[in-house]
């Protein structure tokens, strides 16, 4: 397993405030992620400003933790960035907050030159809680690197 680094940390935080991955924005989820082979991961602790019932986390919340760490995973896997064009989910059963750290991960289920299939799965206490199918729209890479600011999938790794 190794660690995916966030090539967003140095750009100006006026312009990078994700909800999903920016650790400065006190608000959001600030996820990590590492790559486990084929699939990419993230670990991390719900808090309970994220409550939707009680002692429940939010199924928002849950179907941002899959699309957050599938981006990424179209980031290293697809060589690319992307946005979301759908999202199937599919609450298993309830995430507790009191469960503690939580365990996301996602793996590419096919792509072509314009989309990618992802499946996505949030766990709690080693049972999936949530899954997810989502359908990425790629942009193309030349595309990507002059306006949305992908550096390419090599940028994400240290050299080994």
């Amino acid at each position: 397993m190794r660690r995916i680094k966030n090539v967003h940390l140095h750009e100006d935080p006026g312009k990078y405030n994700c909800f999903g991955c920016a650790p400065h924005n006190q608000l959001g989820l600030q996820l990590e992620f590492w790559e486990d082979g084929e699939e990419v991961l993230s670990h991390w602790k719900p808090q309970a400003h994220m409550m939707g019932w009680h002692n429940v986390l939010h199924g928002g919340i849950q179907a941002t933790l899959m699309d957050e760490v599938s981006g990424w995973l179209v980031y290293v896997k697809c060589g690319t960035a992307g946005v979301t064009a759908e999202m199937q989910v599919k609450y298993r059963k309830p995430l507790l907050l009191s469960n503690g750290m939580v365990t996301i991960r996602c793996r590419l289920l096919e792509k072509n030159r314009r989309f990618a299939n992802i499946e996505a799965k949030v766990y709690s206490n080693g049972e999936v809680s949530s899954e997810g199918i989502l359908k990425f729209y790629l942009i193309p890479e030349e595309i990507a690197r002059k306006d949305y600011h992908y550096p390419g999938a090599e940028a994400f790794f240290d050299e080994e």
